[in-house]
């Protein structure tokens, strides 16, 4: 006798599970495999305590490496983006089509072709309509369309904030592998900067974004990491956050204003203290949280990148008292910073 497969969701993002999505699909659904795309989405899942699986992967790459029935849960910003979403997902699937269930549209999205009898059973679990959709043909190499926008909120090229969206459709070039507005976008130079710092950029493989990215705080741990244990360094890289904290972490050094953000966020779930260095400008990406006994620095001389760079070389090799290296690092670049926050105990 067979053994029935599964039936797999696979989670786009914290807002399914901050706005109930996921627990409506596991209570009228019974037993089903989670699998959670994205670093916040991991944060959120991990807050609630639901059985998921999380991988470091996008949902497209997810969907090509899995067999059985399969679909996907987004609750976008806006239904267009939401859409726009799911058509990206579906363009880069190499089997058959894609079965999305986009709340923030109140629609299951059959895109080409997909399982429509997994299409009826998802969409009668939340009320919603079917609609049949294909994507639009994949835009040139050298062109990228961010739909969905909201005039006023940070658009984010892998992770990184590039600048502010003036319309509800940001266009982005390619040239010689750099990033450049082409329209809808008040640019941060800064953020392009930093964007190109480890070589060129593919746009047509780039994550692209617009938005916070969660809207909702992040649970307090009830319990802290020890005092004592080893400093993690995440230069512009909040997206790997999970990837470098080991048990054995006692506090993050953040580098960047976007990736202090990120990193204060999660950190906040898992009771690590951060020492965030930013150029002053957290563009809104997360709300503003931090766990007990964080500082953020803004620097005053120079750039976060170079500031960063040097507190990371007093990193020791070895277990470290949090607060003794905090004190530390701050009293040795006092000169050319401000204290923006500091939650130290007195």
């Amino acid at each position: 006798m067979s053994q029935r497969v599964p039936l797999t969701m696979v989670v786009h993002g914290p807002e399914p599970f901050d706005c109930g999505d996921v627990r409506t699909v596991l209570s009228a659904m019974g037993p089903v495999r989670v699998l959670v795309a994205g670093v916040m989405g991991r944060t959120a899942a991990e807050e609630f305590g639901l059985p998921v699986e999380c991988c470091g992967a996008p949902p497209s790459t997810v969907f090509n490496a899995e067999e059985g029935p399969i679909f996907l849960l987004n609750h976008g910003k806006t239904g267009e983006s939401g859409r726009a979403f799911g058509e990206i997902v579906a363009g880069r699937l190499r089997r058959g089509g894609l079965v999305h269930v986009e709340c923030a549209a109140e629609t299951v999205y059959l895109w080409k072709n997909g399982d429509a009898d997994l299409a009826e059973k998802v969409a009668a679990v939340f009320g919603y309509q079917i609609e049949r959709a294909a994507p639009l043909p994949r835009e040139n190499g050298t062109t990228r369309t961010v739909r969905g926008c909201l005039p006023g909120e940070p658009v984010c090229v892998n992770g990184t904030v590039i600048g502010i969206a003036t319309s509800e459709r940001v266009v982005l070039g390619e040239e010689d592998g750099r990033v450049v507005p082409v329209a809808g976008l008040s640019p941060k130079p800064h953020g392009l900067e930093k964007l190109h710092r480890n070589g060129p950029v593919s746009l047509a493989n780039a994550w692209c974004k617009s938005g916070e990215i969660r809207k909702s705080r992040a649970v307090t741990a009830r319990h802290c990491r020890p005092e004592k244990g080893r400093v993690v360094l995440i230069d512009h890289c909040g997206h790997h956050f999970y990837d470098l904290v080991t048990p054995e972490t006692c506090g993050v050094l953040a580098v960047g204003d976007d990736t202090t953000a990120v990193a204060g966020h999660i950190a906040l779930h898992l009771g690590l203290p951060v020492l965030g260095i930013t150029d002053g400008d957290l563009d809104g990406v997360v709300g503003q949280g931090f766990p007990a006994g964080s500082v953020v620095l803004e620097v005053t001389e120079g750039r976060d990148d170079d500031l960063g760079l040097e507190l990371a070389g007093t990193i020791p090799d070895a277990p470290v008292s949090w607060r003794t290296w905090l004190s530390t690092a701050i009293a040795g670049v006092e000169d050319r910073t401000r204290v923006a926050l500091d939650l130290r105990e007195e």
